[in-house]
């Protein structure tokens, strides 16, 4: 079994972990080293049993807390060649393990892979991580335009982090100038509820267990307008798992999943 974490995400902070076997593997760490800790506590994920930090891109909303936590734990950083060279100064003596397209890497329990994004970084990632028994979760943000490598990367999985950035209305009437707007809604900004909705219905399928909508901006969403795009999608191609929202300020319980050998067993029995 594994567990997902969600201990904040949005416009100010992005940091998950998932768990299996004893080992953590953290997914971002874009809080401060001492807020991600405090939030750790809080969920109760023990960071003395973390293998490693995957990071999908430099920015502080999503890494600020690497240098201090790759040091403080001894264990290294998982990302893209460019994301690497523009954190490494930071880093001290971090150890670093390099992810791309067609990159495997191996820790404990987990096999993490993953592919680019468009979004507006050095090389940004969108991750997969699943363990022997089937289960899989994926993390997907600051995503621009869900290319087909990202489609790939998170088909057949238990559980997906999606971002769900914006209300298009919002954003029109959200006081941004044009060009900030532009941005946002490019292929290097962020997806929309409606194209997160979208990208759900396609990347659906009787595994799916878990939906966790991610990196809500603050200015032009809300949980409820989120929630309200996208459940009614979920429900019309018969999805029948749970669907969160990840809050900015706190985190959420854990999520227990189950990979589909355990749910064909428990079927079976």
């Amino acid at each position: 079994m594994m567990r997902l974490y969600v201990l904040g995400s949005g416009s100010r902070g992005n940091c998950f972990a998932v768990e299996a076997e004893g080992v953590a593997l953290l997914l971002d760490a874009g809080f401060s080293a001492r807020e991600i800790e405090r939030r750790a506590e809080t969920a109760g994920l023990d960071l003395g049993r973390v293998a490693a930090i995957a990071l999908t891109h430099e920015h502080g909303d999503h890494a600020c807390g690497a240098p201090r936590l790759a040091r403080d734990l001894g264990v290294p950083v998982l990302t893209a060649p460019g994301t690497w060279e523009r954190l490494a100064r930071r880093m001290a003596q971090a150890a670093y393990r390099g992810l791309g397209l067609q990159v495997s890497l191996e820790l404990g329990p987990f096999r993490v892979r993953a592919c680019p994004t468009s979004h507006d970084a050095a090389e940004p990632l969108a991750l997969a991580v699943r363990t022997a028994d089937g289960t899989g979760v994926g993390v997907a943000y600051d995503l621009g335009r869900p290319t087909t490598a990202v489609r790939y990367l998170l088909r057949d999985l238990t559980a997906l982090v999606l971002e769900a950035n914006h209300d298009e209305v919002a954003l029109r009437t959200s006081g941004y100038p044009p060009v900030v707007q532009r941005r946002i809604a490019g292929s290097g900004g962020h997806l929309s509820n409606r194209a997160a909705a979208e990208l759900l219905a396609e990347l659906h399928h009787p595994g799916l267990s878990v939906v966790v909508l991610a990196h809500l901006s603050q200015r032009c969403n809300t949980a409820a307008e989120a929630r309200a795009t996208v459940s009614p999608v979920l429900r019309r191609v018969g999805f029948a798992g749970t669907l969160h929202v990840a809050p900015q300020d706190a985190p959420l319980p854990p999520i227990d999943l189950r990979g589909p050998d355990r749910v064909q067993l428990m079927l079976a029995l």
